[in-house]
């Protein structure tokens, strides 16, 4: 994981004490992960109807496998981003806000890769149930390579560019 010292921060803005940028900080990660859990509970929600629906019993082995890892993935990313709220009403008022904060992000990153890895597997799942075969691998593939791509490489690069420019 990038250590906090590791990065770069922007100073925080006019008037605002370190409590007060920490605070923010912690609002707007809060509110990015409520944005993840609500796409990784429908998906989790409807993984966990699917083996009592009439047609489950036609998946084959490769499907029920590709069900399996998605629903467990989608199930550690949904501890992942709720566990930030969680963990925020055990510890209000302990002053222990920062910690939280960088912990919560690191959930965050951990978070995203499961959910990446449940779609990518629900992908295949879908795609292997309706044409059987290559498909499902290409489909399921791109889908792992886009949210790897736009969710990690972009702002890795990101990253790595900066810290050459400082």
């Amino acid at each position: 994981m990038i250590q906090p010292e590791e990065v770069r921060t922007e100073p925080p803005a006019p008037g605002e004490s370190h409590k007060e940028r920490v605070d923010r900080e912690l609002t707007e990660l809060l509110q990015g992960l409520r944005v993840a859990v609500t796409g990784v509970q429908v998906l989790f929600a409807f993984l966990l109807t699917l083996p009592f629906s009439a047609g489950f019993g036609k998946v084959d082995t490769l499907g029920r496998w590709l069900f399996f890892i998605s629903l467990l993935s989608s199930a550690f990313a949904s501890v992942c981003f709720i566990t930030p709220a969680a963990q925020h009403r055990l510890l209000f008022r302990t002053g222990l806000k920062e910690r939280m904060l960088h912990r919560a992000n690191e959930l965050g990153i951990v978070g995203a890769i499961a959910l990446a890895v449940a779609m990518t597997s629900a992908v295949a799942l879908v795609t292997e149930t309706v044409i059987p075969g290559w498909p499902a691998a290409v489909f399921g593939g791109a889908v792992g390579l886009l949210s790897a791509w736009l969710w990690f490489g972009q702002p890795m690069i990101d990253l790595y560019r900066d810290k050459d420019v400082s």
